[in-house]
């Protein structure tokens, strides 16, 4: 059935990502729920501020994409797994960094969904805003946090970001994201 994605539907995804990320922390060590509350208010729909809020909990919360889908539908569903990446739990996650960014880019490349594209927005502006904040304080030793502690890697990883998402380049939120990224990699 098609859900109508309504405010109070909003306020059940955020119920559900606050409960699912309760006790997790992002790099820097605050909690983790902040991200995804950055992600959601990136959002132009309601829509996409929902995605935005879910993004990361099948990924690293724990619910299932079946949950996603019975809750809020399947187009929530189907913009909540162009986010998700296979984390491959049996293996380090430094072991599985670059497969796991090169199979999502391709998600990304070849999403033709504009919704997909802004949601990845989303997420990866709020990521570079921390990675920025910490990179002014800490410099380059901020990666030894990371995964992929390489900065040439990343700077990889995060320019055919701003590459593939490069038909949002007239908002201000691919502005911002281009000039961080230009900024961090010392391109430009």
């Amino acid at each position: 059935a098609n859900r109508i994605l309504s405010m109070s539907t909003l306020e059940r995804a955020i119920e559900i990502a606050t409960e699912a990320h309760r006790g997790l922390f992002d790099k820097a060590g605050n909690d983790y729920i902040g991200h995804p509350l950055r992600v959601m208010a990136a959002g132009k729909t309601t829509e996409e501020k929902i995605v935005g809020v879910l993004h990361d909990v099948v990924e690293d919360a724990g619910i299932t994409i079946d949950e996603v889908e019975q809750r809020f539908g399947k187009r929530v569903r189907q913009l909540v797994e162009c986010e998700t990446e296979n984390k491959r739990e049996d293996l380090p996650p430094e072991d599985t960094w670059r497969i796991r960014k090169e199979e999502s880019l391709q998600v990304l490349k070849n999403a033709e969904d504009p919704a997909v594209l802004m949601v990845w927005l989303g997420d990866k502006l709020a990521n570079m805003r921390a990675i920025y904040r910490d990179w002014k304080v800490e410099g380059d030793a901020m990666w030894q946090r990371f995964h992929q502690s390489d900065p040439s890697v990343q700077a990889w990883y995060y320019t055919t970001i701003a590459e593939f998402t490069k038909p949002l380049a007239h908002t201000a939120a691919w502005e911002e994201y281009k000039t961080l990224t230009d900024l961090v990699f010392k391109k430009g």
